[in-house]
């Protein structure tokens, strides 16, 4: 293993420093070297069916470009790739190779941290990592997985076009109303959707209103019926029965907390044992006959109660419906955010990885990768899965920035993320609106008093990023993460570290077995992925073939998480280093 410190200090004096609070890594003084890649094996690449847009709709099968690209993307074009079974459309982001540079041989292909898209590798014309790349000579791709950027769901060309250009105006004027002071309305939405509110009740002691006790039983007992049959069917596979069960039976709190008379508690709970043990039986016609009866028996109960409570609760059906109106859009949240870490590493990036494959044709079928943060994680994974089953990943060399597979040594911040890893918390809230969250908070962070300055430090080290790069990668990076994708990230701060969504594959464990070069790199004040968490993971690897760099002096310059992408310095201290190992390790792999 070849480990070095930036160029003034040997990295022993980094260690000291860094690991004070845990635990003392005494490394030996080395130049910056860069091992030999080691005899590849040529092994049969799984190709993933995959299908493209194209100008000729009667030749869905040829690869090429989206014809008119939104805006926001600043990449020479933007692709759009399809795996089966899925209806993700993955925007790929290609900034096409300088004429001038050397040629290369592989394609790189970049991938972007949780929660993030394309735009933080192309924060501006002088600090745009993607830009230096393809400068460099390198086909360079930034791949949005699902969820992320202009990644989106869709049917044809056409459609996905115009959905891009939407989305485009989207983040845009969501940036430039942050910017004014004002919090979009899409983003206020946001906010309201990603938290669960529980309605308060509201006596009055007038005499009741005829007008407001006027029952609407068919819309009650509709939307009812509705949400009890989609809890019954698990949501079309989306949940299991544990977790059915654990939806249902937080619908029913919700209820009952709108009535405070006992005697109606009571009928509630009959009700609520019978619908909760249709909902444990498979969906059949029978069943949804019974669910509707129960529900309709639901609403006659909750309309006696009204009558006889005095004084009446105030609008009781407004509130009822209500209550299962949002507990729909939450069950809406779940469908719509429905995928883990697995489905980047199984599907996403396999499907991205053929696509550039087809589009470049190397030689020998191999791309270059860099990872930064979550990106860093995937090729990780992708190593070890592959190294498990004695496959060939297709990958010449990677480099990964601020990235772990194990948390358990490190204090990172991360840890915040801990409480979700409650399974039923993950039903609670099924996605975290970051980007809508961090561009609310923008203001009280970059303004007088600075109340969540803090946040910049997770972000950025002091003087290390230039404001009006700070605000576009705080305004226009960051998007909602579905709770599910959290929830198996977690595993990462328990002992083993990152696992499967089994639970029983353990990703640390096979990387001794890789045989592809690895250059990982560590921000020295990062804290979200501090460089004993980094450490963690690299010394799995084969000596041969990694390659460890903390940036950072103990008198600074320091390097936070986005320091090492886009920090001022990234381009003279980060950046060739980078370009340095990459060309070590861009020869043809022949067989």
């Amino acid at each position: 293993m070849v480990i070095a410190q930036s160029n003034i200090n040997p990295a022993i004096q980094f260690a000291a420093s860094t690991f004070r609070h845990h635990h003392r890594l005494h490394f030996p003084h080395h130049r910056f070297l860069f091992p030999r890649t080691a005899a590849f094996r040529r092994l049969t690449l799984d190709v993933v069916n995959v299908r493209a847009f194209s100008t000729n709709e009667t030749q869905s099968t040829e690869i090429e470009k989206l014809p008119n690209k939104p805006p926001i993307c600043t990449a020479d074009e933007l692709h759009y790739v399809t795996v089966n079974n899925c209806d993700w459309r993955l925007a790929l982001w290609r900034y096409k190779p300088s004429p001038q540079a050397p040629p290369r041989n592989h394609p790189l292909l970049l991938l972007s941290g949780v929660g993030t898209n394309a735009i933080g590798y192309d924060l501006a014309p002088g600090c745009s990592f993607a830009r230096y790349m393809c400068g460099q000579g390198f086909d360079t791709w930034v791949l949005e997985v699902r969820g992320a950027g202009l990644s989106m769901r869709g049917s044809d060309r056409k459609d996905i076009e115009k959905l891009a250009h939407e989305k485009s105006e989207q983040m845009e004027a969501a940036a430039e109303n942050v910017t004014n002071g004002a919090l979009p309305s899409d983003t206020r939405s946001t906010l309201v959707q990603g938290t669960s509110e529980k309605p308060e009740i509201a006596a009055v002691n007038e005499e009741p209103i005829s007008v407001e006790t006027a029952w609407d039983e068919s819309r009650l007992v509709t939307e009812l019926t509705e949400t009890f049959t989609r809890l019954s069917e698990r949501l079309s596979g989306f949940l299991s029965e544990s977790q059915s069960k654990i939806m249902s039976a937080k619908l029913f709190d919700q209820i009952s907390k709108l009535l405070e008379d006992s005697f109606i508690f009571e009928r509630l709970s009959e009700v609520r044992g019978k619908l909760l043990s249709l909902l444990e039986a498979r969906q059949s016609s029978g069943v949804a006959g019974q669910i509707r009866d129960l529900s309709q028996k639901l609403v006659d109960i909750i309309e006696e109660g009204q009558r006889s409570v005095s004084p009446q609760f105030f609008d009781m059906q407004g509130r009822l419906i209500t209550t299962v109106e949002d507990f729909q859009k939450q069950l809406d949240l779940i469908v719509k955010y429905d995928w883990d870490f697995d489905h980047y590493l199984e599907e996403d990036v396999p499907a991205a990885m053929e696509y550039i494959r087809a589009q470049t044709k190397p030689k020998d079928g191999r791309l270059l990768a860099v990872g930064h943060s979550m990106g860093g994680i995937l090729l990780y994974a992708m190593l070890s899965r592959y190294s498990s089953e004695g496959r060939d990943p297709g990958l010449a060399a990677i480099v990964t920035l601020a990235s772990s597979l194990d948390y358990t040594s490190s204090r990172s911040s991360l840890k915040l993320l801990l409480p979700l890893a409650d399974p039923a918390q993950a039903l609670n809230v099924p996605v975290v609106p970051l980007g809508a969250l961090l561009s609310a908070a923008y203001p009280l962070s970059s303004r007088p008093p600075y109340v969540l300055s803090w946040l910049n430090d997770l972000i950025s080290a002091q003087d290390m990023m230039h404001p009006e790069q700070l605000k576009k990668l705080v305004l226009n990076n960051f998007c909602t993460i579905p709770a599910k994708l959290l929830l198996q990230l977690t595993t990462a701060f328990r002992e083993g570290g990152l696992r499967d969504r089994s639970g029983t594959f353990f990703y640390k464990d096979h990387l001794h077995k890789s045989n592809v070069p690895v250059l990982a790199l560590a921000g020295d004040r990062d804290l979200i992925c501090p460089p004993e968490a980094v450490y963690e993971t690299v010394k799995l690897f084969p000596e041969h073939l990694i390659t460890y760099k903390v940036l950072g002096e103990p008198n600074g310059p320091h390097y936070a998480h986005y320091d090492l992408v886009g920090g001022r310095l990234a381009v003279e201290q980060i950046y060739p280093c980078i370009i340095e190992f990459l060309s070590c390790h861009d020869l043809d792999q022949k067989s």
